[in-house]
Parts: C-alpha cells; sequence; structure tokens
C-alpha cells in the first residue's frame, strides 16, 4: 500500500494545544474542502513522494522528535493507509500520534480513532472560509474524537453570532479546549479581545493563540 505526501520534515508546532513543540510532520496530499485562507501546498501539481509504509517508517525512525504531526491537506482522505501503517508500526515508532483535521470526516476517524492519541479538528466557519459550515459533521466527528480532540477555529473580522454561538454549543457538549486563531497575516481591523470574551463569557476553556510559527520565521 502507498500514500502520496507532499513533504515529512521536523520543525516546531505553531498550533493549537501543542504550541512550541518539535514534531515530525507528514503532509499528505489533497483535501475535501478549499478554504479560501489556505496558505499550504498540498497538490500534486509541483511534486509529492508516493511512499510505501516501509519506505515512511524507515523516513520517520531516524527522527528524535517524540511526536508525529499527520497534517495536510486532509490526512483522513487516505484512511486505508493510515489504519494499515500505524497497526504495523506506531508500536516501533514509539512516538505520538497526532491527527491534524478539518473535522468531518467522522465515518474515516472511526476506522483508526484507536491508533491515534491526540486530535486537531479544525472547524472551518464560512465567514473565514467560504466553505459552507458543516457543524452536523463537526459535531459526529467530536463524538468520534472522545476526549483526544480539542477544536480549533480560523477566525476573521466578518465572524457572525450565529458561527460564534454554533462552536460554543460543540465544545460544550464535548467539554474540549477550544484554540481561538486569527487569520494571518495579522491585521488591525480584527477586535480580538472582543471576540475573545464573546467566547469567553460562555465557555473558560478556550486560548487566543496566532500562528506563531510565523512570527519564528520558520515552515
Amino acid at each position: 500500500m502507498f500514500a502520496k505526501i507532499k513533504e515529512i520534515f521536523e520543525s516546531i508546532q505553531g498550533e493549537g494545544i501543542d504550541i512550541g513543540k518539535k514534531q515530525v510532520f507528514v503532509r499528505f496530499c489533497h483535501c475535501n474542502l478549499n478554504c479560501r485562507f489556505c496558505d499550504t501546498d498540498f497538490s500534486e501539481n509541483t511534486g509529492y513522494m508516493n511512499l510505501s509504509e516501509e519506505e515512511l517508517f524507515d523516513k520517520l525512525k531516524k527522527t528524535n522528535a517524540d511526536t508525529i504531526s499527520l497534517t495536510g491537506g486532509e490526512p483522513l482522505l487516505q484512511v486505508e493507509f493510515l489504519h494499515s501503517f500505524l497497526s504495523k508500526y506506531k508500536k516501533f515508532l514509539n512516538k505520538k500520534i497526532y491527527l491534524e483535521t478539518n473535522g468531518v470526516l467522522y465515518e474515516k476517524l472511526s476506522k483508526i480513532i484507536d491508533l491515534i492519541d491526540e486530535i486537531g479538528a479544525d472547524i472551518k466557519i464560512k465567514s473565514s472560509t467560504g466553505e459552507e459550515n458543516r457543524f452536523y459533521d463537526n459535531e459526529k466527528f467530536l463524538a468520534v474524537s472522545g476526549c483526544k480532540a480539542f477544536a480549533k477555529v480560523v477566525f476573521t473580522e466578518d465572524i457572525k453570532e450565529d458561527e460564534i454561538n454554533s462552536v460554543l454549543k460543540l465544545v460544550i457538549k464535548f467539554n474540549i479546549p477550544l484554540i481561538l486563531q486569527p487569520k494571518s497575516p495579522l491585521s488591525g481591523s480584527i477586535p480580538y479581545m472582543e471576540i475573545y470574551n464573546k467566547f469567553y463569557e460562555k465557555y473558560k476553556n478556550i486560548r487566543l493563540i496566532p500562528q506563531t510559527h510565523k512570527f519564528l520565521g520558520i515552515d
């Protein structure tokens, strides 16, 4: 079995709960969404690696990072490969498996949830992504994720009250951390604290964190 992988690299996690930790990133090709703020090249147009399970294992076992970040694109689009790979090699890698996902492919997640240690579920809201809100799918996804997930929301000054309330409903129901991430590059037009406080008034397990790796000038 093979996977289409855009790149593999070591760096510092710049977003979410594990911010500042060294990880090895495995960026999978393809995504089921088309967010207008996306700044990641996960296409096959400029090259990719078609790796077997054994080849991926050989690359990952050489890193000294203690966490593997499965990112993209959307890694769950290649869930059959992930299931086979993690079933065979997770115990030999002896690393935490962290899934970065857009949080809608709950049926695919159910196939590997037992092999995943932590999940960063990016709740996409229409005001920032241009994609239709998929809160129903997000709810199903978080139900499968259980206590392994935290939620992240990229927002702009255009965030809507109904989006705030829908996101709050999700994180309150599952009692998970919420990361509020202003879009990059940062803009003086975004009332950061005003938006933060609208969330905080109803739920306290919230952090306001921009993409810190952009400040550091690293990938």
